[in-house]
């Protein structure tokens, strides 16, 4: 073999190898297939939060805004990939998927390689797709309503039921936005002339067990973040003994609780 030969071998090898590492590049890089429906990619189970907002009883203009940027701050905190959704317990007491918004963040314009996808088509379909249902979603869910019921707890053993929140699920976060007055065949805040309210409750071990016996297990290992709404006449309960007890239900539950206010 002469030396042309031999040199026109290794080139023939180098290109050989440039046009492999393009290929694979190309693959490795390619847009990730999302679900139409969820916008989640496909064959994952993405970490999931869900806002929940309590309507059973009324709020203020003032915490209605608040209520839309706690909303809006989770909505910024998501991740590519990640899941939020939207629900509110109504005024019949049902758990309801607000406007059908549960969808993952599929990224924005900014967010993208731009040798493999157009940030400006991206950033397009993320408003139309998920900006703009969550705006329409949002509007809705801070409107005020009222109701005879309040089972806030039987809501969020519910939403745990759900095969997108259940115990396979990594990172599930949930945001309760509540006066958390529960009012419902499980236990009942109200009742003053009882006695005070430490008195008048079951013990909170006897509430887990009938939220396991009826629901499962499925709220174990559940972050939870409660966002407190405080009512007249009841803020010294909400601030001392409803908070101590809900934190032993859901200690008892393996619910990790944090608490704050809006």
């Amino acid at each position: 073999m002469s030396g042309r030969d031999i040199i026109g071998f290794f080139n023939l090898i180098i290109v050989v190898g440039i046009l492999g590492a393009i290929s694979y590049a190309a693959f490795i890089l390619q847009p990730a297939e999302y679900d139409s429906q969820t916008l989640c990619l496909v064959g994952t189970v993405p970490p999931h939060r869900v806002v929940v907002i309590d309507k059973t009883d009324l709020y203020s203009q003032q915490q209605a805004d608040s209520i839309g940027d706690i909303i809006l701050d989770e909505r910024d905190r998501l991740g590519v990939g990640e899941r939020l959704s939207l629900y509110e317990l109504n005024e019949s007491g049902q758990l309801r998927n607000t406007n059908r918004f549960s969808l993952c963040n599929p990224g924005g314009g900014d967010q993208v390689n731009p040798l493999y996808r157009n940030p400006d088509r991206v950033q397009a379909r993320y408003e139309a797709l998920f900006a703009e249902p969550m705006d329409r979603a949002l509007a809705d869910l801070i409107l005020p309503k009222n109701a005879p019921n309040s089972p806030i707890i039987e809501a969020l053993a519910r939403l745990s039921q759900d095969p997108a929140f259940d115990r396979t699920v990594p990172a599930r976060r949930i945001v309760l936005v509540s006066d958390m007055l529960q009012n419902s065949d499980i236990f009942t805040v109200y009742g003053r002339r009882r006695g005070a309210l430490e008195d008048r409750l079951p013990q909170a071990s006897v509430v887990a067990d009938a939220i396991r016996e009826t629901y499962g297990d499925n709220l174990r290992g559940v972050e939870l973040e409660i966002r407190l709404i405080p009512r007249d006449r009841w803020e010294q309960d909400q601030r001392g003994p409803l908070r101590r007890y809900w934190d032993e239900v859901f200690t008892a539950l393996g619910v990790r609780v944090r608490w704050a206010g809006i």
